[in-house]
């Protein structure tokens, strides 16, 4: 399966491979849901259910507390938000995801061996997500990945995040690597953008957070469904 991605680079195995985490690498989904739903039990609001939250996932947490607070994917379709009331649900989820950060979270099959794998083929590893580094790291750490990669970007460490291009031509030169060279692995229709605004061939898991779309919807070079698949 390999030979897939060599494909794309003229049969050569690219210098850096970038992953996004949460519904890449990670189901994080049942953490970030008991989060979401501890913070609006205590603005007392009724909780979402994770089923709702796996499709708010994906723009940062910023953005997944206004879109807890009005009750749909789409804020600006609501009725106007209270920026206090968002502000007060900001502190809370800060709180209750980082004390249940990683404790339900959990790897996809076979994404230790294929890092592993991929690393030992010569390819740098890297981590560019819009979760903010202050969640990403203990996530990481708790799941044993942060060994893997020479670099984490979090959604708050540069001035723009995914579907914006730079966090990914960010990586690629700190990291020393033309981005023609560099692959991103992800599962959203905003991983495909920042790809393709950077220059930068992208595969896409199947079935992770793309807001309820199908994924081939966004065109990536492939799709896949499992990491076994590539080992």
């Amino acid at each position: 399966m390999n030979e897939r991605i060599r494909a794309l680079f003229q049969g050569q195995w690219p210098a850096l491979i970038i992953f996004d985490l949460d519904g890449t690498l990670v189901d994080s989904a049942p953490d970030i849901s008991l989060a979401v739903d501890a913070t609006l039990t205590r603005l007392g609001r009724p909780p979402a259910g994770e089923e709702k939250v796996r499709q708010w996932i994906g723009n940062g947490a910023a953005m997944m507390v206004k879109r807890a607070i009005a009750d749909n994917a789409d804020p600006g379709q609501a009725e106007p938000l209270d920026e206090q009331i968002v502000q007060q649900a900001q502190d809370i989820f800060r709180e209750e995801y980082s004390r249940v950060n990683g404790s339900s979270s959990r790897l996809y099959n076979g994404v230790c061996e294929l890092l592993e794998d991929w690393r030992n083929l010569g390819a740098q590893l890297a981590i560019v997500t819009n979760k903010p580094k202050f969640f990403t790291d203990p996530l990481l750490a708790s799941l044993g990945l942060d060994p893997h990669f020479s670099l984490v970007i979090g959604g708050d460490c540069l001035p723009e995040r995914k579907p914006h291009p730079l966090p990914l031509l960010h990586v690629a030169d700190t990291l020393g690597v033309t981005p023609s060279n560099a692959l991103m692995v992800g599962d959203s229709s905003n991983d495909v953008y920042a790809a393709r605004a950077a220059g930068m061939p992208v595969i896409c898991r199947r079935d992770g957070y793309n807001h309820g779309e199908p994924i081939e919807a966004a065109e990536p070079d492939i799709i896949f469904d499992c990491f076994t698949e590539w080992r």
